[in-house]
């Protein structure tokens, strides 16, 4: 990535899009930034925190007012030939990350809204590379190693959000011939590991939640299972990582899974962030099957935190293969962190905020 060329991405002010943009502004470079008007103020205030963080003036960042779920992402004709002229490198951040999302608003925003930057991003007129931003659930209800240079499959899906971004990838996928695109591939992705910043309490942090209502006496028993995986990756490695591939023209034309390639099994989280509130581990496991079947209830929700929507992730016999993105990424020094380096950090920040 160039230090003078103009990037244009959607999805802010999200949590991870915010992060991005202050690390690539250290390079250099300006931003157009597409907001959807009913977050143009908050958007403001983040590019004053961004400016300052990142040591840019605020002029390098510019908000264009916009929604990509509409023709021309909503920007009016000016702004449109603007970035289309203006842009040489688009990233597509912007999605629905809900796992209970309705199947309606799923493939409106997630696959209709991404048809919507694909024909942006062939719209500009010297573009560098097309990031996109997916996630290693498109995979679905397939089971065993997922390779990041398979796709397509017809095992199923859990549920509306993994669906629809698997039929957003493909439309990015199909582009691969036509455009210089890099498509990213994060797993359940967590706070910052220096820090424990985070803006949302979903995947590990299930058990770190479930854990806190009573530490000494919860963490007795494991609910956690030997033989399945649960693939957490710091936001600050995700978005040093992408940051990294966007300077990489050997991403170009890849999907890269930004994964951690020794994940912990459910159990072993269990352990770990058992030992970090307890100081110790459990004495005994609660078959696995028995767990499956009293989260599926309705009341298991109440009693324990655990959503029924997110249940199915602790069980989920899926490994991911990151080859690709260690060539790519070592050997500029990004590693994914092992969770037992900061879980300490993830611990304490909701320990300081058990609410967000």
């Amino acid at each position: 990535m160039a230090t003078d060329e103009t990037i244009f991405l959607t999805g802010f002010p999200g949590f991870i899009a915010g992060r991005l943009i202050e690390r690539l502004a250290r390079d250099g470079g300006r931003f157009m930034l597409l907001v959807q008007p009913a977050f143009v103020a908050r958007a403001r205030a983040e590019i004053a925190r961004l400016a300052e963080g990142s040591g840019a003036g605020e002029d390098r960042f510019q908000l264009v007012v916009g929604d990509i779920t509409k023709e021309r992402l909503g920007m009016s004709a000016e702004d449109y030939e603007s970035a289309r002229g203006r842009a040489s490198s688009v990233f597509h951040l912007a999605a629905i990350y809900d796992l209970g999302v309705e199947r309606d608003v799923a493939r409106r925003v997630n696959v209709g809204g991404t048809k919507n930057v694909n024909e942006f991003a062939r719209a500009v007129k010297n573009l560098r590379r097309y990031h996109y931003v997916s996630t290693c659930y498109v995979a679905g209800r397939r089971e065993g190693v997922i390779r990041e240079d398979e796709l397509r499959h017809d095992a199923g899906f859990r549920n509306h959000y993994e669906e629809t971004k698997y039929l957003a990838e493909v439309e990015v996928d199909n582009l691969k011939n036509e455009l210089p695109v890099t498509i990213h591939r994060p797993a359940v992705v967590c706070g910052d590991s220096k820090t424990g910043e985070t803006a949302k309490y979903d995947g590990v942090y299930y058990l770190i939640k479930y854990l806190l209502m009573q530490p000494r006496l919860l963490s007795l028993a494991n609910i956690g299972n030997r033989d399945v995986r649960l693939n957490v990756v710091p936001v600050d490695f995700v978005v040093e990582a992408m940051a990294v591939l966007a300077r990489d023209e050997r991403a170009a034309g890849a999907t890269v899974q930004l994964a951690d390639p020794a994940p912990l099994t459910t159990y072993e989280l269990f352990e770990v962030i058992a030992q970090t509130l307890a100081r110790r581990g459990s004495i005994l496991t609660v078959p696995p099957a028995l767990v499956q079947k009293s989260l599926a209830f309705k009341v298991s929700e109440t009693l324990t935190g655990l959503p029924r929507v997110g249940a199915p992730y602790f069980f989920l016999r899926q490994t991911y293969d990151t080859a690709r993105a260690r060539a790519l990424l070592e050997p500029r020094g990004v590693a994914c962190p092992p969770f037992h380096t900061y879980v300490n950090a993830l611990v304490a920040f909701v320990e300081k905020r058990p609410t967000l």
